[in-house]
């Protein structure tokens, strides 16, 4: 498992320090062939074509997650709503009403 460190504020995008961060490996790792091809998955935070253009450079196949897919299935069902009020109102009941 290759190791690298980057340190930046917590401000930063993800997405910028993905070069840097393969630029720091410490260890050398293995040339990927076409029988072991190396991966490398992340999160959402990191769908963005140029991540994809670094990771292409490296050598690695980009395992990411693609953003608002979850929101975008979630919209596709029928009659299925967000709930979050449900919660909310009811935090607001316990806190206007402070003892049942």
């Amino acid at each position: 498992m290759p190791l690298g460190l980057v340190v930046a504020g917590a401000n930063r995008p993800d997405m910028r320090l993905v070069a840097p961060t393969l630029y720091s490996l410490v260890v050398e790792r293995p040339e990927p062939t076409e029988e072991e091809p190396q991966g490398l998955c992340l999160d959402k935070g990191y769908d963005y074509e140029d991540v994809r253009a670094t990771l292409a450079v490296f050598g690695f196949t980009a395992h990411i997650s693609v953003r608002g897919a979850a929101a975008r299935a979630r919209n596709r069902q029928a009659g299925v709503k967000a709930r979050r009020w449900v919660v909310e109102r009811s935090h607001s009941w316990l806190n206007r009403f402070r003892r049942l």
